[in-house]
């Protein structure tokens, strides 16, 4: 089976993983990078442009990338009956906030009251304190808590004509609840939040076993927004826990079982449409 990864890092440590295991499996691996070269691929990966992949289609595709050209690349693979994981469609629903939340409220999720605010520099404050986001989701995207006036200023000055959205801070426990689902498989960690911290950094991750009902919250995310490799982030509420953020295919880094759930899943997506027969998938033993 040929794998294809959408990605400009294929060193990324779950994908890199992945990679080796898919390749112990006798699979062959193809880097398609969004944009220009790509970085050193993961042992066994060949790596090119699109255009270059021609010697047969792949089987199925992982699109680990938000970027335009990366979600033009993923319907590109979807027009030419490639299976993408995730789809086009929902990587790029899951950059809007605005339509995250409204998506979120109509399935009656308990995600955080969103609303659009547009350029940050004409942003009328809500109650203080509250938190304010890129609308668009990104790396190094803009996520503060804002107490008053002279930090809603500073953050003006520096994001002036940033797209925002905001969201009333939730005090909680001052802990992030970090959930990965890959293929209906639960993955779960918390930590400091950068907004608890006041570093403007999130502080480490620690361990952590979800209840029962916040392992099956982060599973009907899933269902409702078309994602198979996905990531919640949720608080605790006043009476229920809070999502605050979905996010299409997280970086689950550390996460024992990831990378052999993600191998597992591109497998299984290929055979489903009828592709090619699910080979072996080695697993290191005492795994």
């Amino acid at each position: 089976m040929k794998v294809g990864l959408i990605t400009g890092n294929p060193g990324h440590p779950v994908l890199a993983a992945t990679a080796a295991l898919l390749v112990e499996g006798g699979h062959e691996l193809v880097v398609v990078p969004p944009v220009g070269a790509s970085a050193e691929a993961p042992v066994g990966a060949s790596a090119g442009p699109f255009a270059d992949v021609a010697d047969g289609p792949v089987d199925v595709c992982l699109l680990k990338a938000r970027t335009p050209r990366a979600l033009s690349l993923a319907r590109e693979f979807e027009q030419r009956g490639v299976p993408v994981v995730n789809s086009a469609a929902a990587t790029g629903l899951c950059q809007d906030r605005v339509r995250m939340a409204d998506l979120a409220a109509a399935a009656g999720l308990p995600f955080a009251a969103t609303v659009a605010a547009g350029p940050l520099r004409e942003l009328a404050a809500p109650a203080y304190p509250f938190v304010v986001k890129s609308r668009h989701s990104r790396r190094h995207d803009l996520v503060a808590r804002v107490d008053g006036p002279d930090r809603l200023r500073e953050l003006a000055e520096q994001w002036p004509e940033e797209p925002v959205v905001t969201q009333p801070f939730v005090p909680g426990t001052g802990w992030d609840q970090k959930l990965w689902v890959v293929d209906g498989r639960v993955f779960a960690a918390r930590r400091r939040s950068e907004l608890a911290t006041g570093s403007g950094e999130p502080g480490r991750a620690e361990d952590w076993e979800p209840p029962a009902a916040r392992a099956a919250l982060a599973l009907r995310v899933g269902e409702v927004f078309g994602l198979d490799v996905y990531g919640v982030d949720l608080l605790d509420g006043p009476a229920e826990p809070v999502i605050v953020d979905v996010n299409a295919f997280p970086g689950i880094r550390g996460r024992a079982g990831a990378p052999e759930a993600l191998a597992a899943l591109a497998l299984r997506v290929a055979a489903e449409r009828g592709r090619t027969p699910v080979g072996r998938l080695a697993v290191p033993s005492g795994s």
